[in-house]
């Protein structure tokens, strides 16, 4: 009987044990599964939208103002937060400029946020002037042509404004970052310069790492490729690059030959990702098309409009749909270019690392 009792004791022990254990890990998964519950909320950050307003000749059309642009996301009309036109610095938008408002919307589980509940929201400050990454095609495709180029792009940088930031990329196979975001035109030249013909060429792949680094940067920014000939060595499509340039508001450009011109998948490719993003494809005959083209994208930078807005509630996680119309039957006449919608995406890029890195290697960064 007393080995009875001692038996019955033990399994008691163990059973009071064996509880004890199941709610300490009860207990210390639970703030496990909350964590997990708050990330289906998604918080969506400021969208930046660069611009640009045409009439029937192609002329650029200024001195618009916040009113004049409707803007949605989805079909959902959105407040403009911030306005600039040009390289003028960006302006808060008061309520009275902003879409109408909307009745309140239930949180399905997607929240968007301002920084304040103010009349007005303030986007964070950039610096005025564009970020311009240029990427040059040193594969083999441009033996021929290849000092006509770097005279082009030269020229091109001499003629930007003092205050816009450029970086110098070349790639053939692989990507070479020559000169980092500088104002320093000497820097970005003499990486120019120093550019030497190589083998095939990767242009999707070395395009997509470009959009990488633009993409935690504000304001007006833009990749000018140079590009002779199609794409022979990339494992990464075209389509992947268009959608993560337009989701991080970066516009392409794109000057290719009259060769290119003459390979149709290539031609295709170029205008689509161009047109996606709201930049331009050029395809230049001679050396002097070539030099007309950069002359065209700098006005272009020049004249864009750039709205931003924090999206109003909405559940949608995957390709939301952007449209820009302007108010008002006197604008009706006149052409918008600009990027149609964008992917929610999580961008793990620290904008201060890469602005040090840029710091480091340019102390006029």
């Amino acid at each position: 009987m007393r080995i009875g009792r001692i038996a019955m004791k033990q399994v008691s022990v163990g059973l009071a044990v064996c509880a004890g254990l199941a709610f300490f890990l009860f207990c210390s998964r639970r703030p496990a599964a909350q964590d997990d519950s708050s990330r289906l909320h998604l918080n969506v950050d400021l969208v930046e939208l660069n611009v640009a307003v045409t009439d029937r000749k192609g002329d650029y059309v200024s001195g618009l103002r916040p009113q004049d642009f409707l803007v949605t996301e989805d079909k959902i009309p959105e407040k403009i937060a911030t306005f600039e036109e040009g390289g003028a610095p960006a302006g808060s938008v008061p309520a009275s400029g902003a879409a109408p408002a909307l009745p309140e919307q239930a949180d399905s589980g997607a929240t968007s946020e301002p920084p304040s509940s103010s009349a007005s929201a303030v986007s964070p400050v950039h610096p005025i002037g564009a970020n311009v990454f240029i990427l040059f095609d040193t594969s083999n495709y441009m033996y021929r042509g290849f000092v006509y180029a770097q005279d082009a792009i030269t020229e091109f940088i001499r003629s930007m404004a003092a205050e816009d930031h450029i970086a110098f990329y070349s790639y053939s196979r692989d990507l070479s970052r020559a000169a980092l975001l500088t104002t320093n035109r000497f820097n970005i030249v003499r990486g120019v310069r120093s550019t030497v013909a190589g083998d095939d060429a990767a242009l999707y792949n070395c395009l997509l790492l470009t959009v990488e680094d633009a993409a935690p940067l504000r304001g007006r920014k833009a990749i000018v490729v140079f590009s002779n000939g199609p794409d022979n060595a990339s494992s990464i499509p075209p389509e992947d690059v268009a959608e993560l340039a337009q989701s991080t508001g970066t516009i392409i450009y794109i000057i290719s030959t009259n060769a290119a011109q003459n390979e149709p998948v290539s031609t295709a490719a170029f205008e689509r990702m161009s047109r996606a993003t709201g930049g331009k494809a050029y395809f230049a005959r001679n050396w002097r098309d070539e030099q007309q083209a950069f002359g065209s994208i700098k006005e272009d930078l020049g004249h864009l409009y750039t709205i931003s807005y924090y999206p109003r509630p909405n559940p949608n996680r995957g390709w939301r749909a952007i449209s820009v119309k302007l108010v008002g039957k006197d604008l009706q006449k006149y052409k918008i270019r600009t990027r149609d919608g964008y992917s929610l995406q999580q961008v793990n890029v620290n904008p201060q690392d890469y602005a040090s890195d840029a710091s480091q290697s340019d102390p006029d960064y």
